[in-house]
């Protein structure tokens, strides 16, 4: 299968390593000094960019009738404006905040868990998140994506950064050398404490977990989730 990438940083070589391991052919290395040749022969997309470049990438993409794995965060903003260039150009669309396999399970048990802790009032919810130095957006799209869940399932109506609010889940966003991503998810109470926890080893289960993602969409057309993938 021939991969396009768009955002050739650390993330992008470790998805090269790994799709070519897996037999595929990489026919676009994008970073910022290139140009997008290459991408129409591509069966699909992986962009793992910076936030300010995420909207072209996948806007490029969609318009040569290429499909769409992204984990780029901190551009959610323009989300709604790209599944509908999506659907306009019958493409096929995934993104995701975290793509490892071992997250997305932490995504179901820490809904699962909220769900359970939601009838305990007494209990507080907080997360902290913790990230190499070189991450430009805080709190983690993996964070958020951890707040939303609890809040489909709580009486928490919204999170905040580093602030403390009736109702509003307390993320604490952390930068220390070049750790790839923990997450912790905090049920205090006067009495105790309730934590669950997902610690990332290296950057290998996000670029796999993205790769196997573009396998999957090759070839389909719609707005797709992990839990799609994996059939979570």
């Amino acid at each position: 299968m021939k991969i396009a990438l768009l955002g050739y940083g650390k993330m992008g070589k470790v998805i090269e390593r790994i799709a070519l391991e897996r037999g595929h052919e990489i026919v676009l290395k994008k970073d910022e000094f290139n140009t997008y040749d290459g991408l129409s022969t591509a069966a699909v997309a992986i962009d793992f960019s910076v936030p300010t470049a995420a909207v072209n990438n996948i806007s490029a993409a969609f318009n040569s009738g290429v499909p769409v794995v992204s984990g780029t965060t901190g551009w959610l903003e323009h989300y709604d404006e790209m599944i509908a260039l999506c659907k306009e150009k019958n493409g096929g669309f995934i993104s995701s905040s975290n793509f490892s396999l071992g997250v997305n399970i932490f995504f179901g048990l820490n809904e699962y868990l909220a769900k359970l802790m939601a009838p305990f009032d007494s209990y507080n919810v907080s997360m902290e998140e913790i990230h190499h130095i070189h991450k430009l957006d805080a709190p983690s799209g993996t964070a958020i994506s951890l707040a939303q869940g609890v809040i489909e399932n709580s009486s928490y109506d919204s999170w905040a950064l580093d602030e403390t609010k009736e109702n509003t889940i307390r993320i604490e966003a952390k930068r220390i050398g070049e750790v790839p991503g923990t997450h912790t998810v905090n049920y205090d109470s006067a009495i105790d404490s309730i934590e669950i926890k997902h610690t990332a080893h290296n950057r290998e289960g996000f670029a796999l977990g993205a790769v196997i993602a573009a396998e999957w969409l090759a070839g389909k057309q719609g707005i797709f989730t992990m839990k799609d993938v994996l059939n979570l």
